[in-house]
């Protein structure tokens, strides 16, 4: 049943949304927890989102055999996603980096997630309960991010040739 929020409260919800985000955000660079540089050999994601986004990148893409024999299929996503990241807009940057610092940072990362421990080792079933109840929730900003971190380890996932072949796609015609 969609829940009705009046315009009043639709404004507060909003500016809780933005004060938690600033909050976090700015709790997170006084804490050390966000660096803003790139990890070795990246150029937008940072260690600690290439260890989240490892560990989200199997449930997402769910059991492809490409994921699971290519070796190095999950660093090929990634630098996939970070060569996509540095093309876009900073602003798009900075979100992106605060949904991941939100994720990340043990103050948010568990109550938002159910996530208790750290990302390599939680659970595949954890990580999946936590993408379902993003997915499925009431809340549009949590709808969002689940969107976002399924649309960016997509994208980047599928535009690499080795992910063509079991889904019969022969690769972008050449010019």
């Amino acid at each position: 049943m969609p829940v009705m929020l009046s315009r009043r409260e639709l404004l507060k919800l909003g500016f809780g949304a933005s004060l938690t985000l600033t909050t976090v955000g700015v709790t997170a660079s006084l804490a050390g927890c966000s660096s803003a540089q790139p990890a070795a050999g990246f150029m937008v994601l940072r260690d600690s989102d290439l260890v989240l986004l490892t560990a989200l990148l199997p449930t997402v893409i769910g059991p492809h055999p490409a994921l699971q024999r290519e070796e190095n299929a999950a660093e090929a996503t990634l630098r996939q996603l970070d060569r996509s990241l540095a093309a876009m807009s900073s602003a798009i940057q900075k979100d992106v980096q605060e949904l991941l610092d939100l994720l990340n940072l043990p103050l948010t990362r568990v109550p938002l997630t159910g996530v208790w421990g750290a990302w390599e080792k939680a659970s595949p079933a954890q990580i999946d309960a936590f993408l379902v109840r993003w997915r499925d929730s009431r809340f549009d900003l949590l709808r969002q991010g689940y969107k976002a971190l399924n649309q960016l380890l997509s994208m980047a996932w599928y535009a690499l040739p080795m992910a063509w072949a079991e889904t019969g796609y022969p690769g972008p015609p050449r010019v």
